[in-house]
């Protein structure tokens, strides 16, 4: 067994050196072909357009990555094609979460391997009645335990209809090699409590959509994962920089014409709509792999017109 038990060390006593999470992280679009194939030359090609953007570090293979539909083999080989064009001082987080405690822990080691600075482990939820708080906080120490990085939790209930309880959150927040959870429930109370009840800990929060960006960093959150920043990175990565100077009614002004886009990206259209917009702004978007569909001409129309009434068209 790895870990501070190896080394007959407590979570108290044994640490890892702290990863810091602050600042926006774009959780990438996965680019698929015509034939459903992932894009490896249109995923490098955006990855150089995101190069000029501040961007704290990148999120591959989370929701908004399509990784459920990804062969494990894939799901690797994403995490190497884009770690190879990654500057070493941007990290790279990894979405490595999948239903059983083996899988995740041996997707988890295959990812650091193929570079993958921390990983992202979303809840297991198939099995959603038995997923107790004992049974998470048992599957995110085995994974902790066992992986070669930091790892960050990931609560998405919109996606797994599973809140990862506040008392597993606070209690995995000691163990030394979980630094981090990625909360996308839009539950500020929930944040600013997460917040309080881990100041303690080496335990950073980080809020999971650009539509509640701001409102977090009120509450103590250290970064975004926004989807929104696939389209629309400098304006979120300014949001990050006047919250941090304190510069509060810029920030409003900027987070409100940040809210409509996002849920259009997110609740309204998800990953086919952020594809779509995506294509406005000069990258690649594409297919998404099926059973995703295309937007309908009318939805697309609504899309844009959603960008254009907040001035971004």
């Amino acid at each position: 067994v790895d870990g501070p038990e190896k080394a007959g060390l407590s979570w108290e006593q044994s640490y890892l050196p702290s990863f810091n999470l602050g600042g926006i992280f774009p959780p990438l679009a996965t680019p698929f072909s015509p034939t459903q194939e992932v894009d490896y030359a249109q995923l490098e090609g955006n990855l150089r357009r995101y190069a000029s953007i501040p961007f704290r570090g990148l999120v591959v293979l989370g929701s908004n990555g399509e990784y459920p539909y990804l062969a494990s083999h894939e799901r690797v080989e994403v995490v190497s094609c884009v770690r190879r064009a990654l500057p070493r001082d941007r990290l790279l987080l990894a979405g490595s979460g999948c239903e059983s405690t083996q899988a995740t822990i041996e997707l988890t080691v295959s990812m650091a391997e193929a570079g993958a600075d921390v990983a992202l482990v979303v809840t297991p939820c198939y099995y959603r009645g038995a997923m107790t708080t004992a049974a998470l906080i048992h599957h995110y120490t085995e994974v902790g335990d066992a992986s070669p990085i930091p790892v960050v939790l990931y609560s998405v209930p919109a996606n797994t209809g599973l809140d990862l309880p506040m008392e597993a959150v606070i209690t995995l927040a000691q163990h030394p090699n979980i630094i981090g959870i990625k909360d996308s429930g839009g539950d500020i109370t929930r944040m600013g409590l997460m917040v309080h009840k881990t100041r303690q800990e080496d335990f950073q929060v980080l809020a999971g959509s650009a539509s509640f960006l701001l409102a977090s960093y009120a509450v103590g959150a250290s970064g975004g994962v926004c989807a929104l920043a696939n389209v629309l990175g400098d304006p979120l990565c300014q949001l990050d920089h006047l919250c941090r100077k304190g510069q509060w009614q810029e920030a409003r002004d900027l987070q409100h014409r940040l809210i409509e886009p996002n849920m259009a990206v997110t609740r309204r259209f998800g990953i086919p709509g952020l594809k779509k917009a995506m294509e406005w702004f000069g990258y690649y978007g594409g297919p998404c792999r099926a059973p995703l569909a295309p937007l309908s001409p009318a939805q697309v129309e609504e899309l844009r017109s959603t960008f254009s009434a907040n001035g971004w068209l």
